[in-house]
Formats: C-alpha cells, sequence, structure tokens
C-alpha cells in the first residue's frame, strides 16, 4: 500500500484484458468521499469495465483496487458484503417483471439485510416518495415507462444504504424526453444524499453540473481529468478535444 492512506476509492495500476484486448491499461483514479466523479468517452473505451471491476464484477488482471480503507483485489473479500456497500446500476433496469415496484425494492433488503416487511416497506416508500413514485408502489415493472423503471432501479439500489454508487450509463437506453427525469433524480442525490458516486455517462452538459471530477477514457486509459470546467472549456489533450468537438457537432454539449 501506499504511505499515505487511499482514497475512499482508489485505483492503482488496474488492468483488464479480455484475451489479448487490453480494455483498462494501467489505470489510476482516487476518488474522495461525497464526491462525484463521471467517466466519459467513446463507447469501448472502458468506462462500464471500469466500474465493473470496483464493484468485482470482473476481476482485475493487475493492479489493486482499495475502497473505504480495505483492499477489495487481494483475494480475501467477502463479495456478497461488499456489494452491500457497493451499489450499481446499468443501463437495462433489470425489474423482475413478476414483482411489484414495492417487492422489487424490498426483495435484497429483506432477503440480504434481514430487515422484517415494516421496516423493508417503510424505507421503500419513503425512497419511492422521493422519487415521485410512490403511487405507483404496487404497479408492476410493466406498467411504467422507462424513466420510471430506471428510477425504481436506482431505488432498489438505494434501498441497500449504500456507501458508494456506480452508475453505468444509465440514460442510454431510454427515449430523450425520459432523461432529464432521472438525471434530475441523479442530480438530488448528489444534493440531498451527498453520495459517493462513479458515473459512465454519454450526457456531458450532466457531467459539467453535478461532477467533482471529470475523467476522459480513451482506449483503455484516462488520458485527462480535472474539474469540469477544465474538461469541457480548455481540454489539454488532443484526443479529448477532439472527442469534444463530435460531442458538440452532434449537439449533446
Amino acid at each position: 500500500m501506499s504511505a499515505s492512506a487511499p482514497s475512499f476509492v482508489q485505483l492503482e495500476g488496474v488492468t483488464k484484458r479480455f484475451g489479448d484486448n487490453v480494455v483498462l491499461d494501467r489505470i489510476h483514479l482516487a476518488v474522495d468521499e461525497h464526491n462525484v466523479v463521471c467517466l466519459i468517452g467513446a463507447s469501448g473505451s472502458g468506462k462500464s469495465t471500469l466500474l465493473r471491476c470496483v464493484n468485482l464484477l470482473e476481476r482485475v488482471d493487475e493492479g489493486r483496487i482499495f475502497f473505504d480503507g480495505r483492499e477489495l483485489t487481494n483475494g480475501k473479500v467477502d463479495v456478497n458484503a461488499l456489494r452491500r456497500n457497493i451499489g450499481i446500476v446499468f443501463q437495462a433496469y433489470n425489474l423482475f417483471p413478476h414483482m411489484t415496484v414495492l417487492q422489487n425494492v424490498t426483495l435484497a433488503p429483506k432477503k440480504v439485510l434481514g430487515h422484517g416487511r415494516r421496516k423493508a416497506d417503510g424505507r421503500a416508500r419513503e425512497l419511492l416518495r422521493r422519487i415521485g413514485l410512490e403511487e405507483k408502489a404496487e404497479e408492476f415493472p410493466d406498467r411504467l415507462s422507462g424513466g420510471q423503471q430506471q428510477r425504481v432501479a436506482i431505488a432498489r439500489a438505494l434501498a441497500m444504504d449504500p456507501k458508494l454508487m456506480l452508475l453505468d450509463e444509465i440514460t442510454s437506453a431510454l427515449d430523450p424526453q425520459l432523461v432529464s427525469e432521472v438525471l434530475s433524480l441523479v442530480r438530488s442525490l448528489t444534493d440531498e444524499f451527498g453520495m459517493t458516486m462513479i458515473i459512465a455517462t454519454h450526457e456531458m452538459s450532466f457531467a459539467r453540473e453535478v461532477a467533482d471530477r471529470v475523467c476522459f477514457l480513451d482506449a483503455g486509459v484516462i488520458l485527462e481529468e480535472g474539474p469540469p470546467a477544465q474538461i469541457f472549456s480548455s481540454p489539454k489533450q488532443a484526443r479529448t478535444q477532439e472527442f469534444l468537438a463530435r460531442v458538440l457537432a452532434a449537439g449533446r454539449l
């Protein structure tokens, strides 16, 4: 371990390969508690794989990952216990279609945390109220819009009271008119809960607004990182400039 204490989340020289393809190449990243870091870059740049490595959904080939003072990559971690503290939300909502919204949100607190029905239901209804879906508690997922389903997926992750949230392109599967409601929810999480988050996103204006730091990934490398104002207004690397120019031309910045 380095001489100084690691950050709340810290990646040191993390490399991940799929066969001969190097998806992450000696990644170094530090995230302080209560901070929001947004990962930007083209599809295939390694953003999703980085998130999956932090949650140990993918095992790293080289390097070390620390979370809340513990090394995750030493082979001694209880993965199930770890995932109680690290919530992850994917592009696909992955709600159980045969369960109501309330049942989806309360399943893990009951099964994993051992919460009784009254406690789990109370917490779930409070979360649903906060995300504006309390009246949908007894509905099944197929009766909800995509934006509503994604908000429920976020509430389901929050029901475990995680210390860290990982959000993986959570608006990519949504119609444009539904994107704003999901991003508004994430914005409120940073404002009200002060949550620590690592967010992979294609929404540049959102990243500029909510992030404490933005990291531009290119071919598995964090090519440039810094405050949003610096990255979006005066990027130093040519590849970052090219990427943002394409984003601007597409009207997404």
